[in-house]
Formats: C-alpha cells, sequence, structure tokens
C-alpha cells in the first residue's frame, strides 16, 4: 500500500534523539527542555483531592470554568488586561496543541506565514498541513533579536499570520517594548493574525519583563496567545496549555479545539485551578530560575565557550566558534558519549539547518545536576 507523506521531510526529533541518547549513555540530559525536579506536593495533593471528589469525567470542551476564571485573574494580574472567562479563555491538551488550533483556525492554501527563524519545530509543520507557505525572517545574531527591516521586506498580500515567540526559544531573548510597537505598524490596517508563543512568560531574568501582546490593543484584537502551565509549574507531562484571543478567534479556535482534544484531564484542571489562586506559585518564578541560570553561567566562565546569559526562558546557548570547526550536531553527540551532558544542537531550529557552531544545554534542573554538568565541560577539551 502507497502512502503519500505529508510532512515528507519531518523524521524523529532532535529533542527525542538527543534523549534517548543521554539515557543510553547514563548522561545528565540538559538537552530536552523539561524540569529535571517534580512540582510543588500540593499540586500533587490537589489531583489527588479532586479525583477521589469523583472529578474524572469529560471536562468542558473549553475548559472547566474555575480554571478559566483563574487564568484570566492572573492576566489581569500579571499584565493588567481584562478577559472575558467565557468567551476569550480556552484551556487545552499543551500549548502544542494551542499553536496547532490557532494556525488551523485561520490559514488557508496558499496563505503565508511568516517565521522568526530560527524557530521552535511544532511551527511550521502546523503551517504545511494546513497548506500554507513558511516564510522565514532570520533573527540578527548574536543576540536573536528581530530585523525589522527583513520583516517588512518579507510581508506581502499573501500574508495571512506572523508567528511570535517571546521569550524565544532557543535563544532566550525577549521581545521590547520596540518590537511590539513596530510588529503594531507593521500589522495595524492589514488583515493579518498572529501566534504568540509565550510559554515561557514567567521566567525572564535582571528585571526585564515579558511583555505579552496581549499588552497592546491593536495586537490583543488579532492575536492568539498559546501558554503552558507544564512549563510554569513544572508538570510537562501534564500537558495543559491554554489559548487567549478575542471572542472571534476564540470562536474559531474552539471549533478546531473540539476535533483535536475536545477536553483536557479533568482533576488536574481543578488542581491548576486552586494552586492558581496562589499569585506566588507563580511571581516567584524569575528569581528560582535566574538562580539556575546564574550557577549554570557562573560555571560556563570557566570553560572555553562563550556566551551571553540568556535573557529568558530556561535555555543558555553557548558558543564554540573560537575553538572548532566541528559541527554542532556531532559535537552534541560527542559530548553527550564522551563526558555524559546532553544538549541541543541549535542548527535543527534553522530552516536551512546553518550551524552558527551553538549549543543550547537547558538548566531548569536540579542543581546538583548541573555543578556535576558543569564539572564535566569544564574538563572537557574540544
Amino acid at each position: 500500500m502507497s502512502i503519500s507523506s505529508k510532512l515528507p521531510n519531518v523524521g524523529t526529533t532532535i529533542f527525542t534523539t538527543m534523549s534517548k541518547l543521554a539515557s543510553d549513555c547514563g548522561a545528565i540530559n540538559l538537552s530536552q527542555g523539561f524540569p529535571g525536579f517534580d512540582c510543588d506536593p500540593v499540586l500533587v495533593e490537589l489531583v489527588t483531592k479532586h479525583m477521589k471528589a469523583g472529578l474524572n469525567q469529560y471536562a468542558p470542551m473549553s475548559g472547566v470554568p474555575i480554571l478559566r476564571e483563574q487564568i484570566a485573574v492572573k492576566t489581569k494580574l500579571v499584565h493588567s488586561v481584562d478577559l472575558n472567562s467565557e468567551t476569550e479563555v480556552t484551556v487545552v491538551s499543551g500549548a502544542t496543541e494551542a499553536i496547532y488550533a490557532a494556525v488551523t483556525a485561520v490559514v488557508k492554501q496558499g496563505d503565508e506565514v511568516i517565521l522568526f527563524d530560527p524557530a521552535y519545530d511544532c511551527y511550521a509543520p502546523a503551517i504545511e498541513l494546513n497548506g500554507g507557505k513558511p516564510v522565514y525572517v532570520p533573527l540578527e545574531t548574536p543576540d536573536f533579536s528581530v530585523n525589522w527591516d527583513k520583516v517588512k521586506a518579507a510581508i506581502s498580500e499573501k500574508t495571512r499570520l506572523i508567528m511570535v515567540n517571546t521569550p524565544h526559544n532557543p535563544s532566550g531573548y525577549v521581545w521590547t517594548s520596540e518590537d511590539i510597537n513596530t510588529l503594531v505598524e507593521f500589522v495595524e490596517n492589514k488583515d493579518i493574525l498572529i501566534v504568540s508563543d509565550e510559554v515561557y512568560e514567567h521566567i525572564t531574568f535582571d528585571g526585564r519583563k515579558h511583555l505579552s501582546l496581549l499588552t497592546h490593543l491593536v495586537l490583543r484584537e488579532r492575536t492568539f496567545v498559546c501558554g503552558s502551565f507544564g512549563k510554569t509549574f513544572h508538570v510537562t507531562g501534564w500537558k495543559i496549555g491554554y489559548c487567549l484571543a478575542p471572542p472571534k478567534l476564540t470562536e474559531e479556535f474552539r471549533k478546531i479545539h473540539q476535533f483535536l482534544t475536545f477536553s483536557s484531564a479533568t482533576p488536574l484542571q481543578y488542581a491548576l485551578a486552586d494552586y492558581l489562586s496562589d499569585p506566588s506559585h507563580y511571581l516567584t518564578l524569575p528569581d528560582f530560575y535566574q538562580k539556575k541560570r546564574d550557577l549554570f553561567c557562573e560555571g560556563l566562565k570557566n570553560t572555553r565557550f562563550e556566551f551571553s546569559p540568556a535573557q529568558g526562558s530556561f535555555f543558555q546557548m553557548v558558543s564554540y566558534a573560537n575553538l572548532s570547526e566541528e559541527s554542532d550536531y556531532e559535537l552534541a553527540v560527542r559530548l553527550t558519549k564522551e563526558i555524559g551532558v546532553a544538549s541541543i544542537p541549535i542548527s535543527v531550529f534553522f530552516s536551512n539547518k546553518k550551524d552558527y557552531k551553538i549549543l543550547r544545554f537547558c538548566f531548569a534542573k536540579k542543581d546538583s545536576d548541573l555543578i556535576a554538568a558543569l564539572d564535566k565541560l569544564q574538563r572537557f577539551e574540544l
């Protein structure tokens, strides 16, 4: 039987590949972006409580009301934006579903979608599966900021959507107010929508503030904002995320969502609603992760890698361009096998797989694992 693949160029992701290699080699896994520590035991107790209370059947398609309300409360507290929890907040099975459903809701055959390159690997497949064409705009190295002249040149009559990611994965770049205002200039009075991946919204450093696209009125009326409780509360395996969008966009979003997963795990939603009632659970995250970033960066100073501390996310990029011509993939594999530290080669994030000799390390791990990994990296000779 012959099958014509809809994604002929897609294979096993680098995250799966490197995590398996790390497991096979007994390496410290600083590759895949998941916390290397458990969530707050209170969350586990809350899930158990709601399971025992019999809340184990289908949740409403849009999410349990109390969780949607708590998301709206959080949005008001953090961003000073008022949301209608009934018509503008949808709970989904992870941010990846949110991104896919948002793209599917608005992208049609022949539409062009602007992606900032390098980009997280789920964006382009979602666009292509819906008949759209990714249009890549390269970010500026070494800080991976946006070159707005290149964005302007990329916009055409066919541009339907722009994909935004702040804080950015893999670089950690955090959008500025200038970025927000320039984007407004480019989309105002045009039929261009936006999907904003803001899963690291609570993980910014050195006093930087995450500026959600919701905070500007022009952007709010045309943007799907995708968030993740997995990233925020160290429960990536729960796969609970959400999408914030104005009523008309939410209506179209839910049409897709109801035929993807329909609803998400009920007791987990009630537990997260309870947990969100204490804002300290997310307002303290910047300090929590900055300590880990600083620990990791301080140790990197004793290696020969070059780097600038990440502005946000829980990833740190390092350059070895001054040390070797070895490809980033080859070096990532060699580090895993030879010294037992796994990372991600960032060439995989680029549309053309360009190799800038940069590796990405995840520092959302136990301090003991970070210290052990740094000891190995400090003794490694290229």
